[in-house]
């Protein structure tokens, strides 16, 4: 059996003493892990790099064999934020979560764009980037089935004004009609409210903070108990790096 597909790096374990086990996630096909032979040498050494895009071709006898990996670079995200520690967390955290929560074999296209999309920005060092990873998180609890709908009020059905986000439901609510609720309910940062587009033009470390926050519980609440673990460490570097080493959302749960 044998497909060829775009993919992402995700990560890389050695596997004896020049090969290794890498995990992409490919267009086509899903997460995939493969033997990549040759992982300690000069050509692959900077290939199997987590954030790298590669050209891949699968090849197994059986379509749940582990399988071999044949890998062209395409883009080296990873070389391009290398000097900065703060792109390299984000990349490191996007890849990370990917590798920890998505299920194997099974295709997410539109995940595989938003990831691609995002290292874009991260490799090229656009100033939103940081905004682009929360709207990535949201994307990936909707590609998992929990998306949430921050298109109008849960009470009201208003598409204007909205400030929160009820934990139980994950939809949107009004500052007005979520007054009585308002020590329970999730803040919603403007740069996702409905009609708002890019970071906030104010008090846009707040906002990210927000955003951190509502991706992290709904992640934390619905998809990594499932999966019997917790956030990865790395996204937890990402958030001290962007609001500051002991910020008060640290591995961000809720405020």
């Amino acid at each position: 059996m044998h497909w060829q597909d775009q993919g992402i790096i995700l990560g890389a374990r050695r596997h004896g003493e020049t090969a290794g086990i890498v995990s992409i996630l490919t267009r086509e096909h899903g997460r995939h892990h493969g033997l990549a032979r040759g992982i300690a040498g000069k050509r692959l050494r900077g290939v199997v790099e987590p954030g790298n895009r590669v050209a891949c071709a699968w090849s197994g006898r059986l379509a749940d064999h582990l399988g071999i990996w044949s890998l062209e670079l395409d883009r080296a995200h990873a070389a391009a934020v290398l000097d900065d520690p703060l792109r390299l967390a984000g990349v490191a955290a996007a890849t990370a979560m990917v590798e920890a929560c998505l299920p194997e074999r099974e295709a997410h296209p539109a995940l595989y764009e938003a990831l691609a999309i995002l290292l874009d920005a991260i490799a090229d060092g656009a100033a939103s980037w940081p905004f682009v990873y929360v709207r990535f998180e949201l994307g990936l609890l909707s590609e998992l089935g929990f998306g949430l709908d921050l298109s109008a009020c849960a009470v009201t059905g208003a598409t204007q004004g909205l400030t929160h986000v009820s934990p139980r439901s994950g939809r949107a609510v009004t500052e007005e009609a979520g007054l009585p609720y308002a020590a329970k309910l999730l803040r919603l940062p403007s740069f996702l409210a409905s009609g708002r587009g890019g970071p906030p033009a104010n008090d846009s470390q707040r906002d990210l903070a927000d955003g951190l926050v509502l991706s992290a519980f709904f992640l934390e609440q619905r998809v990594f108990p499932a999966a019997g673990q917790a956030l990865p460490p790395a996204r937890g570097r990402l958030v001290d790096r962007l609001l500051g080493a002991g910020a008060a959302v640290g591995v961000v749960t809720r405020p």
